[in-house]
Order: structure tokens, then C-alpha cells, then sequence
């Protein structure tokens, strides 16, 4: 039966566009807050996660955060010389690209540094990522994962058996590549053994002072990593190289080690 002309969705529901009176109160909140506090960081998030984000934002609540809708801040601080809201924050604006944020903050540039160079939360990488590392599960029993997650991990491509009632690994099995991109398969499996590649991270790249002084920071330092963690209830991960080899060998993770 063909379909009528006069046939039509109607939504039930209704949401108010956030037009130039949204715009004008950002543009507003921003330079308000440029006159208040004594120093801008711009900062970048590595693996986004919002539960995180909370944490700093509730760490940092004598401070303002603003995160999102770049274009509109670059307009409060000014792209240009001649509409620079102050001195150089032209150069502020230039930096607004992709994830990136603004700190307004009372803080010394040493505190600052301090805090965001310290606060990495390790999680489980996702479809998409890097893998920094190549990880490889070792051939036999793994005692703690239930039997009936045989099929699932079959499904993951995982050469596994039931041998008296226990999962079994019937060979090595390398579950990524260092450098290779993440899928979905592999972010699982990285999951159900309990190992955590990836940081949630925050780097902050430059800092204006209320004195007109642009900053831009090299590059800030990567963590030490042990050369060996456990992880309890999971198995045993040795980060950065296996024992007898250099810093750029495989990931072992003994399946036979919970």
C-alpha cells in the first residue's frame, strides 16, 4: 500500500535551541573569569574518560574549568591582536583545538604541574586505541575464569578447550601488538584478563598570567612503569619486557599465575 502524503511524524517532544543568548552568557562567564583569576592553563585529555574528569573538576572546585565549544571560547579570550581581550591571550586562543580546555586558577604554575604531571588512573583500552604493548597469553589452565565463558572466549578467536570442567589455553596466544590498533575482539580480551593499558591523563601545554606572559611547556614527562605488576584475581603481567629480554619485548602474561 503506498504511503501517505499526509502521513507525518510528530515529535511529542520539545528542546529549546541554545541560540546567541547561550553564546553571549559563555563569552561572558570566560572573560569574567579572566579578570578573576591570576592564571589560564590550557590543558589536553589523553583516553577521555568523564568519571575522571569529575574527580579533577572536584579537586579544582576553588578554580573554573571549561571544557568544549573551543570556537566559542577563542572568541571570549580573541583570536587576533586587535581583539585580544588582554594582552597575548591571542596566543591562548590558538591552542583551542580538538580536546582541549581551559584552567582558570589562583594556583602557582608548580602546583599545577605537580597535580596533572602526578594524577594518571590506569583503565582498559578501548576499540581504537594504541596498543603500547604486545601481550601474549600463555598456553594452559586458567583456573579463575568460569567455565562457561568457554564459548565467549572461542568467539574472541581464543584457542581454548574445557579439560576437565577447567578453561585451557591450548597455545600462545598473542592477543595485540605494540603500535597495532586496538579492536574490539582484543579490548575484550584485554578485559577479561584484567590488564589495564591505557591512562587517563591530563597534560597541560600552556599557561597566560594576569601580567600578559604567554608559556608554552615542552612536552611533560612519561611515569616510570614497573618492569613487573600483579594484579589481583587476574593474571600476572610483567609491563615493559619479559624477563631475558630488552624494554622492547613482548608482554607476558602467564595464564598459569592468578
Amino acid at each position: 500500500m503506498p504511503k501517505s502524503k499526509r502521513e507525518k511524524k510528530v515529535s511529542l517532544t520539545q528542546t529549546r535551541k541554545k541560540g546567541l543568548e547561550f553564546k553571549q552568557k559563555i563569552i561572558e562567564d570566560v572573560r569574567d573569569c579572566v579578570d578573576k583569576y591570576a592564571r589560564i592553563f590550557t590543558f589536553s585529555v589523553q583516553n577521555m574518560r568523564n568519571v575522571q574528569l569529575k574527580t579533577i573538576r572536584q579537586d579544582w572546585k576553588h578554580g573554573r574549568f571549561f571544557f568544549g565549544k573551543n570556537s566559542l571560547m577563542a572568541v571570549a579570550v580573541g583570536k587576533t591582536e586587535s581583539d585580544e581581550y588582554k594582552d597575548n591571550l591571542r596566543f591562548l586562543a590558538q591552542q583551542l583545538k580538538g580536546q582541549t580546555g581551559l584552567l582558570f586558577t589562583n594556583e602557582t604554575k608548580k602546583n599545577v604541574l605537580k597535580y596533572f604531571d602526578e594524577f594518571r588512573v590506569p583503565d582498559f583500552a578501548r576499540s581504537g586505541n594504541q596498543a603500547t604493548q604486545t601481550v601474549i597469553l600463555e598456553k594452559g589452565p586458567i583456573p579463575d575464569l568460569s567455565h562457561a565463558m568457554e564459548p565467549q572466549l572461542r568467539q574472541l578467536g581464543l584457542p581454548t578447550s574445557l579439560q576437565r570442567g577447567v578453561i585451557t589455553l591450548l597455545r600462545d596466544f598473542t592477543v595485540c601488538e605494540a603500535g597495532q590498533t586496538i579492536t574490539p575482539e582484543q579490548s575484550r580480551i584485554l578485559k577479561l584478563f584484567g590488564h589495564m593499558m591505557v591512562d587517563f591523563h591530563v597534560t597541560i601545554e600552556g599557561m597566560w598570567s594576569n601580567n600578559g606572559k604567554w608559556q608554552v611547556f615542552d612536552e611533560r614527562p612519561d611515569p616510570l612503569v614497573p618492569t613487573k605488576i600483579t594484579v589481583k584475581g587476574t593474571p600476572e603481567f610483567n609491563v615493559g619486557a619479559s624477563e631475558g629480554t630488552g624494554g622492547g619485548g613482548p608482554l607476558i602474561v602467564p595464564s598459569l599465575s592468578f
